[in-house]
């Protein structure tokens, strides 16, 4: 009878410390330096683990809570990395600080851009934004610019659909 309780509470235990997990869809991940920086960008939150499928373009994110799911992404998102929640509770937030308008030169830091694939879906993605003359994306490179006459929040928008997230540099 010992051993039944024993073995009901260990049970119970493992049963109420599941973990949250969400995937992320759509990451843009074109080699293993993209997938060792979006599972060291997971990694830097403690308590939340990363699989990461290159072919797939998922991130499956696991934690003990929410919150640090919610943490993990965030750290995933300031690495570079953008990707679709399964997990409608989680946000991945937008791009803010995007000034409003047309703006003719645009600084982006913080795209992930570790190989010549990188900069192929960067160049790529901001070529599709309306006005855009040219950019200066190049392999690892922290800040690059976009010229021309365009909307800011077009080009962030579309790295977003290539998988890729930055900011406005100052």
């Amino acid at each position: 009878m010992k051993h039944l309780y024993l073995a009901l509470s260990l049970l119970s235990a493992v049963l109420t410390a599941q973990a949250d997990e969400l995937k992320l869809a759509d990451v843009h991940l074109c080699c293993g330096g993209c997938v060792k920086g979006a599972e060291k960008a997971v990694a830097k939150v403690g308590g939340a683990t990363a699989t990461v499928d290159k072919d797939a373009g998922t991130v499956i994110i696991a934690a003990a809570s929410k919150d640090i799911l919610q943490q993990a992404v965030a750290s995933l998102q300031a690495a570079g990395y953008y990707g679709k929640s399964s997990d409608a509770t989680v946000k991945v937030a937008a791009t803010a600080g995007v000034p409003e308008g047309k703006v003719q030169k645009l600084k982006v830091e913080g795209v992930h851009l570790c190989c010549g694939k990188c900069v192929t879906a960067v160049q790529k993605a901001v070529s599709r934004v309306a006005g855009v003359k040219a950019n200066t994306a190049e392999k690892n490179v922290a800040t690059f610019e976009v010229t021309g006459d365009f909307n800011a929040k077009d080009v962030f928008a579309e790295l977003n659909k290539s998988g890729l997230s930055g900011r406005v540099a100052k």
